[in-house]
């Protein structure tokens, strides 16, 4: 199941808690390192431009990458565009949310073969789900770790599940990743949150081991510090 309209009440339950943002409030730090609400806002909206354009070109036939460094400088962008006033900040993250959840509903084939993670377009479905959950927590707006959707809190940690060492693995109730004879075990919000890096583990039970690196992007820049990488 492609969870467009799972992404489509994410993107709905951000924007909402974006409403009372200041400009003030934009300025102040994010729990990312060296990063400002405002810089994880243009994080979030770029990336959502991104996407769209990828999935928009794909639908023409064109096979473009989600990022070109020949053509697009993402650090760049985020740095031009982080100190945009609150409302900048939401109308660019409100349109190019539209746009995305237009250009997914004018797919027909999700398995259509784009120069994106696992080649289908589908992925950038599952990667904006994580995009947006994921840093609307390091928003600090409103909303926590246990505001996630459980079955956004499986996925995630399907998806971040192979930051787990070898002989090291997760379990949530019948649910078990990875292999070994070493379990961290609790509740799935709490496991996805500490293998997205959102916490150290709060809520869990186990030996915690050292997390391996975030799943790997192709051409991609990650927000600042190996510990809050995005999704």
């Amino acid at each position: 199941m492609i969870p467009v309209a799972a992404v489509a009440e994410a993107h709905r339950r951000l924007h909402h808690a974006l409403d009372e943002l200041t400009d003030e409030q934009v300025r102040e730090p994010s729990p990312l390192p060296g990063w400002t609400r405002g810089h994880v806002l243009a994080h979030v909206t770029d990336a959502g431009r991104a996407l769209a354009d990828l999935v928009e070109k794909a639908l023409l036939g064109v096979l473009a990458p989600l990022y070109d460094p020949r053509t697009h400088d993402r650090d760049g962008i985020i740095e031009a565009t982080a100190g945009r006033t609150a409302d900048e900040h939401r109308r660019a993250l409100l349109r190019h949310s539209v746009r995305l959840e237009d250009a997914w509903a004018r797919v027909r084939d999700w398995d259509q073969h784009v120069d994106y993670r696992d080649g289908r377009l589908s992925s950038t479905v599952f990667a904006r789900w994580r995009e947006v959950w994921i840093h609307a927590v390091d928003l600090d707006v409103g909303i926590g770790v246990a505001d996630w959707p459980e079955d956004f809190a499986v996925h995630a940690v399907d998806f971040l599940a192979e930051r787990l060492p070898g002989g090291v693995a997760a379990r949530a109730g019948d649910r078990r990743w990875g292999a070994g004879g070493t379990e961290v075990t609790g509740p799935v919000r709490d496991l996805a949150a500490w293998l997205a890096g959102r916490t150290t583990g709060e809520g869990l039970a186990g030996d915690l081991p050292e997390l391996g690196p975030w799943p790997g992007l192709s051409g991609a820049r990650r927000p600042p510090s190996p510990a809050r990488r995005g999704p």
